[in-house]
């Protein structure tokens, strides 16, 4: 199962595994996820189209639609995400609950259900979320972002105690790699600049973290869990420049 499948790195994600893989590819537009969807090879693919902005219901709305589908999940990939750029004065309750239940919460849910023996008959085996170096750096306007990164790194070590050994759980910790959200930035030929500056390995693209992804979820690293895993071409061993 794969969060956010239907663009990004979530994409890129599904192409690499869809050839050994059957999926279920989580958006929400059925159309986009239909596109990625042909990408991967065609209708041996599932589709499960939700908001994750609604947790309300998500984990007994996943239930019926895996029931109804007769299926189980062996490995879950939490990709879906979203930024909220604003300066601290500008938050509120509400957008700081959007982008936590979005990012962090709403993986939290599916977890849950996963979980559950009657559900999923003890088939999860791993759990992959995607995060960001925004979760060890800090900037203006993205303590919202930072925050629900950090919330997912963090649950991340404690569910890897609490689930080893049967389901191993890591986060892949991202650096600059152009993608639809990321879109805005990487058309601004200043912030290429500084980031050709920052990175030494320059900027990624959206096969990095699908390579890396690949290998967390197979048996090659059956010895690896509670960790982050930085896939940010150098970016966070490079303190010589801001």
């Amino acid at each position: 199962m794969i969060t956010g499948a239907s663009s990004g790195i979530g994409r890129a994600i599904a192409i690499k595994l869809s050839s050994e893989r059957k999926l279920i590819l989580h958006g929400r537009s059925l159309e986009r996820l239909e596109e990625t969807r042909q990408l991967c090879g065609g209708s041996g693919h599932l589709l499960w189209c939700w908001d994750l902005k609604n947790a309300a219901g998500l984990s007994d709305g996943l239930a019926i639609w895996m029931e109804e589908h007769q299926v189980k999940v062996e490995s879950f990939i939490h990709c879906a995400g979203m930024v909220t750029i604003l300066p601290a004065r500008s938050i509120s309750h509400v957008i700081a609950q959007e982008i936590l239940t979005v990012n962090f919460t709403s993986a939290m849910e599916i977890i849950a259900a996963l979980l559950r023996k009657r559900m999923n008959q003890q088939n999860l085996r791993n759990i992959l979320f995607i995060s960001s170096i925004w979760s060890r750096f800090g900037a203006r306007g993205y303590s919202l972002y930072c925050a629900s990164k950090g919330a997912l790194d963090s649950a991340m070590r404690a569910l890897a105690v609490e689930l080893a050994p049967i389901v191993r759980v890591n986060s892949l910790v991202l650096g600059a790699i152009k993608t639809p959200m990321a879109e805005t930035g990487f058309s601004d030929p200043d912030i290429i600049a500084n980031l050709e500056k920052q990175y030494p390995l320059g900027t990624g693209s959206t096969d990095d973290p699908a390579a890396a992804a690949a290998f967390l979820i197979s048996d090659q690293a059956r010895w690896i869990t509670g960790q982050q895993i930085f896939v940010d071409g150098g970016r966070t061993a490079n303190m010589s420049l801001k």
